[in-house]
């Protein structure tokens, strides 16, 4: 992001993801020594704390959004691979055309291939990654299911009345679809990643671009996938901590 030196007015202030979903406050920030912001410094509900680094923050008014890491790092390599690809077979029909030396072409080859392999490889990391989150993401619609499935019991007998059943009810639907979004997202970015793993040319079909921040509209509960006969489930929240 753009340097701000009004940065620190944003300190206490609440900032959310790209789906919606408050993280925490802002507590504070890192300097270099010139001074340039550097990291941002993160309080979560749990009192844990995160450090991102400034660039992904979304400044937009009085609000703050922490751009995703992963979505950063997958564009980049879906527009750096095919670039130093394309150089690298440029590189070889100048040589053919004998508008470079053999020797200057080894060399500049050697180099590009060097940097190609170390991309790939971090791409490869990346995709791991994704698949690990969209593991997760499944573990938490599964539990979102769960407290869907017992939200609806407990209405049913009479134990909750319909303004709490209708406040619950909102905040899984708003916490389903936020999870939609972003798996939906992830499925795309490793979609891409994969393809050009795979030398294929990094081209989004309209069906994928559609499949990009999609709407996700949550019909009603009897819609769902219900999972296996309720039981009493007790979710550990898990905090991650950046320092």
């Amino acid at each position: 992001m753009s340097q701000n030196p009004n940065l620190f007015l944003s300190v206490g202030k609440p900032i959310k993801d790209e789906y919606g979903r408050t993280i925490g406050k802002i507590a504070s920030f890192a300097l270099t020594p010139s001074g340039k912001f550097d990291a941002v410094f993160i309080e979560q509900g749990d009192g844990k704390f995160l450090k991102h680094s400034v660039e992904y923050l979304k400044m937009d008014g009085a609000d703050v959004t922490l751009t995703s890491g992963i979505k950063s790092g997958a564009s980049a390599y879906c527009d750096q691979i095919p670039l130093i690809w394309r150089k690298d077979q440029a590189l070889k029909v100048l040589t053919d055309k004998k508008k470079i030396s053999r020797e200057l072409y080894e060399e500049l080859h050697n180099n590009f291939d060097g940097a190609l392999s170390q991309l790939k490889t971090e791409a490869q990391n990346l995709i791991e990654e994704i698949e690990k989150q969209l593991v997760r993401f499944g573990e938490e619609r599964r539990q979102l299911n769960y407290a869907l499935v017992h939200l609806e019991i407990e209405h049913e007998i009479g134990k909750i009345d319909n303004q709490s059943y209708d406040t619950a009810f909102t905040i899984i639907q708003e916490s389903l679809k936020q999870a939609n979004d972003e798996k939906s997202d992830l499925e795309l970015m490793k979609s891409r990643l994969s393809n050009i793993l795979l030398g294929e040319a990094p081209k989004m079909t309209e069906q994928d671009k559609s499949k990009e921040r999609p709407k996700t509209t949550v019909p009603a509960a009897s819609a769902y996938e219900l999972p296996e006969p309720p039981v009493v489930v007790y979710v550990k929240e898990i905090g991650r901590t950046g320092i």
